[in-house]
């Protein structure tokens, strides 16, 4: 297969091309220092302990949502899943950016110091120097992972492999559960994620309902 041949039969992957334009954005938005931020908390945060092990399924976001995004890409067959998913990742991560952009956002809930001095603190410690505890409000962590588990329902359904269904939802979870643990975000922030999930997941599904009963 030449590379025209390829262009032909994944064209669907010129989609991508927004993920620069996202990125730009919000490398652009982490730069930010002469606004005044507001620092989201709320009663629960405290309740909620710091554990480092919960590094695992928080890096392995990154595994999840890149690799279902290529299984549900290769699933010819079935491509409306896969625009679905990524119509719904963009359109939650673009109204995320929004909301960072017009409603500057920050925590500070990340501990100083760690009771342990282990792998997965080091891990964590490279973690808090790359990723700044700005622009949490949605998590867009929380918003993609539903997102993805959303699109592998789908492929589940589609597919009747009830397997990709539950354990997408036990990675999700713990995934959604990490940037607690982790004091990555605060329990509104999750919240907020979902919420903003539910909505534009309402519009997704009309909006894919319609095109497949036409």
């Amino acid at each position: 297969m030449n590379w025209k041949q390829f262009i032909y039969r994944y064209k669907h992957i010129f989609v991508a091309l927004y993920f620069p334009v996202y990125m730009v954005w919000f490398v652009w938005l982490e730069a930010r220092v002469d606004v005044p931020f507001t620092y989201i908390h709320c009663a629960i945060d405290d309740y909620i302990p710091f554990c480092e092990y919960f590094i695992i399924p928080y890096l392995l976001w990154f595994v999840y949502v890149f690799a279902t995004l290529a299984l549900l890409f290769f699933d010819l067959k079935h491509l409306e899943n896969y625009y679905q998913t990524i119509a719904t990742l963009i359109i939650g991560m673009t109204a995320s950016l929004l909301i960072y952009t017009l409603f500057p956002n920050a925590q500070n809930m990340r501990p100083t110091q760690f009771t342990h001095d282990n792998i997965f603190t080091q891990v964590i410690s490279m973690l808090y120097a790359t990723d700044t505890d700005t622009n949490v409000l949605p998590s867009i962590h929380v918003f993609n992972s539903l997102a993805i588990h959303a699109g592998l329902c789908r492929y589940a359904t589609i597919h009747k492999q009830k397997i990709w269904r539950n354990g997408s939802f036990v990675l999700c979870l713990l995934i959604c559960m990490s940037t607690l643990f982790l004091k990555q975000h605060s329990f509104l922030d999750v919240a907020a994620a979902i919420v903003l999930f539910m909505i534009v997941s309402w519009i997704t599904n009309i909006l894919f309902r319609k095109r497949t009963t036409k």
